[in-house]
């Protein structure tokens, strides 16, 4: 019945985040996970980090990005599982569908969450807590996943409200009363609040959003500067700050693309560490097109066996989104850079200044580049079929690897499809 009186300008927004999702899909594939000790990312004995865990294994203090080795020891018993990408997209498709009937104004900000607009949607799905429960019906019924569903006024509060939710829930927090259901909260709670903030704030005194609500903007200003001032709206409920000062479904232009591999067994094999490097650039020339960004600057990450880790950047006489391009310059900062015979345990291949359309293509190259282009596209395609490790360039093929459990990974549900 309060849905009925809302003023027609008030903003309803849905966040929806789906329950261990990548630990819940490996449970539709293999039904006797369920009501396990699950990890999800790798085996035990391996140097990656943790994707998901599922409930029964956070209960012994495993979390996402914790080492799968620390993960072992503190879970034991746990099962541990290898991501499979390629599975998660699928269902994240199926995610997206049921999503966009319900409104054209989705945006998925990783591969198993996404903000709604369902403002002046009433007539079509009925009070927001009647459409939340048909979405979180229909979720079940059409992909077999559960979600929860947190709903205000603003994406922050929507946010917020579905963590609260979780696992497997509903909550609406009704207009005029964000204040009141953030007060109690940790300060750690509000989106953009991470460790370094946090010791800040409880050096002040504040670890509540209560107690972080009663300080004057003017103070928070003065410590912290405009994000002093973005706390002061987050702590009211507000979209302050950040990429939630724009609407649901706008675009978000990525600061930067990166992708690296931590090797299993350190090595100083040449031949594999440069095909390492053609795969990690496949990786990055991949999310670029699919953006539509061409790259200016690119960058080499080598982390060696002792943890010593070096970081060389090199600007693009043109800006590229083509793997055979950025593998050239990445090579050649590798080549320059790597003590030789010392062996490496991590590399990453990262590109940033986006432009959106390449510089004027040299007459003499523009015939290679376009048929390079052209290759690249097609190999897109496929990898949106069949996977992204259907297809590759034979360079690249030698360091190959298991793809990474990514929250964004290439070929996320609504984004760059239209471009």
């Amino acid at each position: 019945m309060a849905a009925a009186q809302q003023p027609a300008f008030l903003r309803t927004i849905f966040h929806v985040d789906m329950d261990a999702f990548f630990v819940s899909v490996e449970e539709l594939y293999d039904p006797s996970l369920k009501g396990k000790a699950v990890v999800v990312g790798g085996q035990r004995d391996e140097r990656g980090v943790v994707s998901a865990a599922s409930y029964e294994a956070r209960k012994f203090g495993v979390h996402s990005a914790m080492p799968l080795r620390t993960a072992a020891k503190q879970c034991p018993h746990a099962i541990f599982v290898d991501g499979h990408p390629e599975r998660y997209r699928e269902c994240s498709e199926k995610v997206y569908k049921v999503l966009g009937s319900f409104t054209p104004q989705v945006e998925m900000a990783s591969i198993d969450e996404a903000y709604l607009d369902m403002t002046g949607t009433e007539r079509l799905h009925g009070p927001p807590l009647r459409a939340a429960h048909n979405l979180h019906q229909r979720m079940k019924a059409e992909t077999g996943l559960n979600c929860s569903v947190g709903i205000g006024s603003s994406r922050l509060i929507a946010k917020v409200s579905s963590g609260q939710a979780k696992p497997n829930g509903v909550l609406w927090i009704l207009p005029g009363e964000e204040a009141k259901f953030l007060s109690p909260l940790d300060v750690r709670e509000i989106p953009g609040v991470g460790k370094v903030m946090e010791s800040h704030l409880h050096a002040l005194g504040i670890k509540k959003v209560g107690d972080l609500a009663k300080l004057e903007e003017g103070e928070l200003e003065e410590r912290f500067g405009k994000w002093g001032l973005a706390l002061a709206g987050k702590a009211r409920g507000e979209d302050a700050g950040g990429w939630f000062d724009s609407e649901v479904a706008a675009e978000h232009d990525a600061k930067s693309i990166s992708h690296e591999h931590t090797y299993n067994e350190d090595t100083a094999d040449q031949p594999q560490l440069e095909s390492t490097l053609m795969r990690l650039s496949e990786m990055v020339g991949r999310r670029l097109r699919e953006s539509n960004f061409h790259a200016r600057t690119v960058q080499l990450k080598l982390r060696y066996k002792d943890f010593t880790t070096i970081t060389r950047a090199h600007t693009l006489p043109n800006p590229t989104q083509l793997d055979t391009e950025i593998f050239e310059h990445i090579r050649a900062l590798f080549r320059k850079n790597w003590k030789k015979g010392i062996q490496v345990r991590l590399l990453g291949v990262h590109a940033s200044s986006f432009t959106t359309q390449s510089s004027q293509i040299d007459l003499l190259e523009g015939g290679r580049q376009q048929r390079w282009k052209d290759a690249l596209t097609a190999a897109d395609k496929l990898r949106d079929k069949f996977g992204e490790s259907s297809v590759g360039l034979a360079s690249g093929l030698r360091g190959s690897f298991r793809e990474r459990t990514h929250e964004n990974p290439a070929g996320l549900p609504g984004k760059g499809k239209a471009k």
